[in-house]
């Protein structure tokens, strides 16, 4: 089968979540399945397009209302991902550094026309469509409404909500930006007055999947206004758990970590790791440390960081250790924080000091209201570290409470409270030595890589063309 993964991300080319860390890894491990799948995304103007050469393999353009633009279709030439990476090139829209703008209603549906265009034009057509997200959720209602592209409405489409929390709404006013089709089916556009993106591939799609079972389970009691249509197509919906890249998260060849581990030897790496760390932002290696990576946004819970972690580190003998950045204000009031010697933080970004997070970090903090998946916590599991997370979607799906019989800390909802009691009992836990210990090695021999998951997908795709 010829499988076209359609996404705004991927992994190392263009990234800002986890949709491009799933991007840049399924098609990989659906390759030793015998599915040959590629990626076609934006062609953005970010250090990974600039320092790589691509081969122009087609060229024509497009009509976005009143409005032409030229296009060009680009191959990433010798590529090292593992799988072929075809580049959508409107230099007019697409050519920026951001990967997201205030024009995106324009930007996306331009590159969904120019890819349905080639894709039209090609004389070997795809076997399936995977959109992911909203940014690629009109291509399941073009193929299947808009007469210019009648002949690819035998496609079967998978659409894959990876956080349903964003659908890309807009104007009917702009209703013509799109190719024509019968208007008395505009009803598969609308939801709530506005054209809705993510309503419209669930409408259109053969299937839609979410990233964790968990999530689709929540998803029809809470999606942001999606809540009664997910219900409604409950049917041709499935929950498939993401899963991590094997090769890229793995301590015993990682080389970003500070010292490579393995089960055998996970206590003294890791607090190789720990050292090198505490050394950098001036913490007690000796005590336990609390760290979290990722967006400083409400979705987090990181708008309750500053009373959290202040609470935490006056009851409790830790240190707390954050990398992230997000709204201005939650990167404000935790700077303010920086005064007490047991926490620090790096506000940005920074891939390596990520990687030497997980493998140092004695606990990991993901008090998420809303986590689909969660990649996060995997990744802490499969470097020894113990993950201390709201049981909700994927997380709910892969951490089990040490009450439990298990291997996190988990707590149920988030508050100020909740979050610092579970805190507590992670720092009770970290005393009992032996315990922690064992549970650490115990915790990297899950098997959360994208294997399982992948046969999942091919499953799936298989019955479409039955």
């Amino acid at each position: 089968m010829n499988i076209l993964h359609i996404s705004a991300e991927c992994y190392p080319v263009a990234k800002v979540g986890g949709l491009a860390d799933v991007v840049g890894a399924l098609p990989n491990y659906q390759k030793k399945t015998g599915i040959n799948s590629k990626v076609i995304m934006p062609f953005y103007n970010t250090p990974f397009s600039e320092k790589k050469s691509f081969d122009e393999i087609y060229k024509s353009n497009l009509k976005l209302g009143d409005s032409y633009f030229n296009f060009r279709v680009l191959k990433l030439k010798n590529s090292t991902l593992g799988f072929d990476l075809i580049c959508i090139d409107i230099p007019e829209l697409l050519d920026k550094k951001q990967i997201y703008t205030e024009a995106d209603t324009e930007r996306f549906l331009a590159f969904q026309i120019a890819l349905l265009d080639w894709v039209l034009s090609s004389e070997k057509k795809p076997d399936l469509l995977h959109v992911h997200d909203h940014h690629t959720g009109l291509i399941p209602f073009m193929t299947s409404q808009c007469f210019k592209y009648n002949e690819l409405k035998n496609i079967p489409s998978v659409l894959t909500i990876h956080n349903a929390q964003y659908q890309g709404w807009f104007s009917h006013e702009k209703i013509s930006l799109l190719p024509s089709f019968e208007l008395k089916n505009i009803g598969l556009l609308d939801w709530n007055g506005n054209i809705n993106p993510l309503a419209a591939a669930i409408k259109c799609a053969w299937r839609v999947t979410t990233v964790s079972p968990s999530y689709m389970e929540e998803l029809q009691k809470e999606a942001n206004g999606l809540e009664a249509l997910l219900t409604h197509e409950n049917k041709k919906c499935k929950g498939i758990l993401n899963g991590i890249d094997w090769n890229v998260w793995n301590p015993e060849t990682d080389g970003k970590l500070i010292k490579n581990y393995k089960k055998a030897t996970v206590i003294s790496g890791k607090k190789k790791n720990k050292k090198w760390l505490c050394t950098k932002f001036n913490l007690d290696v000796k005590k336990p440390l609390f760290c979290f990576v990722g967006r400083l946004v409400g979705e987090k819970g990181a708008d309750l960081f500053p009373e959290i972690f202040e609470k935490s580190l006056q009851e409790n003998n830790i240190s707390i250790l954050l990398l992230g950045t997000g709204q201005s204000e939650i990167e404000q009031a935790l700077k303010k924080l920086n005064h007490n010697k047991n926490y620090n933080s790096f506000i940005g970004y920074d891939e390596t000091l990520a990687h030497i997070f997980y493998a140092g970090a004695d606990f990991l903090i993901m008090p998420s209201r809303v986590e689909p998946c969660g990649l996060n916590q995997l990744y802490a599991l499969r470097y020894g570290t113990v993950p201390v997370v709201n049981s909700i979607g994927g997380l709910k799906d892969t951490v089990v409470d040490i009450c439990n019989e298990g291997y996190g800390i988990c707590h149920e909802g988030v508050s100020v409270e909740k979050v610092t009691t579970a805190i507590a009992r992670a720092n009770e836990f970290y005393s009992e030595k032996k315990e922690f210990q064992k549970n650490s090695k115990k915790i990297m021999t899950f098997d959360y890589s994208w294997d399982n998951s992948a046969k999942e997908y091919v499953n799936l795709y298989q019955s479409l063309k039955q």
